[in-house]
């Protein structure tokens, strides 16, 4: 199997359990984001620790010059969790889930601006006509009780989007993945400690399950997408990411009876139809040059 199939059965997997996250973490109710935050990586952090002992791995950066992509990895990705996890609470699921998943589009601006991957004229319009998909689901208008959550979820796709840069820079340097999403879970979970005692909410024992469940799948998740961005280039294998959105929707309707408005469903088809155009696009042009 070459790195690009690789790639794409890996990004569907990561989708797939994003998306179970993503359902965790609305059913354990109303409690602190942040806290929700906190057991998110501190069960990730765990997991990939035991899985870097069990693989006898080293707890240190594979090269010296690697720490700065891992902190920034660590800091764009914390960031876009928190943003998620925010418009979780406060929208439908697919649409929180879809404005996370500007993140392929932002991973292509973001590969040009720091890694130098430069995207062609059918990537460029990509990533513009997915803006204009994001408005319809965002609805700007400060009387729209969701604008501001919205926002934020839109934020939290950018903050993904670069994070998910630094792991495909990070896979270019032969990084190790359980390192890499081990340092994010154990470092993120650090930071949050503070904020998760001051704004500790009791939990009945089911929130206990929900977000322990929630920790599992996003640890299943960021070892499926690390291993995804290290075998193949964003701009080659995002638009499968795009399934996280067909399990959302399904999982938001069974689970939560939610339906998404006309609008939003407009912003779903221009997003979804903005990356298959250009995976369309880039196939064809591998096949041309193949060809000749």
């Amino acid at each position: 199997m070459n790195s690009r199939n690789k790639g794409i059965i890996f990004i569907i997997i990561s989708a797939f359990f994003f998306a179970l996250m993503n359902m965790f973490v609305k059913l354990s109710g109303d409690l602190p984001t942040l806290q929700k935050v906190f057991f998110r990586n501190a069960v990730a952090a765990v997991f990939a620790f035991i899985v870097l002992v069990k693989n006898k791995a080293p707890l240190k950066p594979a090269k010296k010059g690697n720490l700065k992509f891992l902190i920034l990895r660590t800091v764009c990705g914390l960031l876009g969790v928190i943003c998620n996890f925010y418009a979780l609470d406060r929208l439908i699921l697919s649409d929180a889930s879809i404005l996370n998943k500007m993140s392929p589009f932002f991973a292509i601006l973001f590969s040009f601006i720091l890694i130098k991957e430069k995207p062609n004229l059918v990537q460029w319009v990509s990533v513009i006509g997915a803006f204009l998909g994001a408005v319809f689901v965002i609805k700007p208008s400060f009387s729209n009780a969701a604008f501001i959550p919205s926002i934020i979820g839109f934020m939290g796709g950018a903050f993904a989007g670069a994070a998910y840069t630094f792991v495909r820079k990070l896979g270019t340097l032969s990084e190790n993945s359980s390192y890499i999403v081990f340092f994010f879970s154990f470092v993120s979970t650090v930071v949050m400690t503070p904020f998760f005692i001051i704004e500790f909410t009791p939990m009945s024992i089911l929130q206990w399950i929900y977000l322990g469940l929630a920790g599992v799948s996003a640890c299943l998740a960021q070892f499926a997408v690390t291993a995804a961005y290290k075998s193949s280039p964003p701009k080659e294998i995002s638009v499968y990411d795009f399934s996280q959105i067909i399990f959302a929707g399904m999982l938001s309707l069974i689970v939560f009876a939610q339906i998404p408005d006309v609008y939003s469903l407009i912003g779903y088809f221009i997003i979804i139809l903005m990356a298959v155009v250009n995976y369309i696009f880039q196939n064809y042009r591998k096949y041309r040059k193949n060809d000749n």
